[in-house]
């Protein structure tokens, strides 16, 4: 499975951005997917995990309430609306898919995107 995230950028704090990662090759089973980043100096953290059917997500208490996961499989997309952004959530966002179940820890994730920098300003 390769993964292609995009849509990260510059913003202001307060703002929003919708990052989306979409999937090729082995899509025909939809696999778990996260979102991770890591910050300037920082390790890679867990953002948001959806599962295959999208009917169940979690949160880093970080974003919750601000971001949204969600995915359409017919597409094989993930997609992650920031809003409310704050300077905090400057980071590298990667998004990632495991076949097994979900979970925070980036260990467990079999795939990875390139990653796409978001950045908000103060």
């Amino acid at each position: 499975v390769q993964l292609q995230a995009s849509g990260g950028g510059l913003v202001q704090a307060g703002g929003s951005l919708r990052l989306s990662c979409s999937a090729s090759g082995r899509t025909g089973s939809p696999y778990v997917m996260g979102w991770f980043r890591q910050g300037p100096g920082k390790e890679r953290e867990f953002v948001a995990t959806i599962s295959r059917s999208g009917r169940a997500t979690d949160y880093a208490d970080a974003v919750k309430g601000r971001f949204t996961i969600s995915r359409d499989n017919a597409k094989s997309t993930v997609y992650l609306q920031m809003n409310s952004l704050k300077p905090e959530d400057t980071a590298v966002y990667y998004c990632a898919a495991t076949g097994e179940f979900r979970s925070r820890n980036p260990r467990d994730y079999e795939y990875w995107g390139q990653g796409t920098q978001v950045t908000v300003s103060s």
